[in-house]
């Protein structure tokens, strides 16, 4: 996992002690919460150099560091969304 993603996780939620696992329901843990879910779109931009279109999205992509791995980020670190 993106090294930057989960540093934002745990930026955005102090309380933590240590970082979700690949498992860990992050919408349900409200660690990815509504008010900072588009700053997050914005971070995965970022990190896969590329644009994602809110319209093929759900909120299943952002339900584990396992299910954004598996989204947008690529066994080569080439993010999904491009390799359409």
């Amino acid at each position: 996992m993106n090294d930057r993603i989960v540093s934002w996780i745990m930026e955005k939620n102090p309380h933590l002690t240590q970082p979700p696992t690949r498992d860990d329901d992050l919408i349900e843990g409200r660690l990815i919460d509504s008010l900072a879910f588009l700053e997050f779109v914005y971070l995965l931009e970022e990190v896969t150099e590329t644009s994602i279109d809110l319209s093929t999205i759900t909120a299943e992509n952002f339900r584990s560091l396992a299910a954004i791995e598996t989204r947008f980020l690529a066994p080569d670190g080439q993010s999904a969304e491009a390799a359409r």
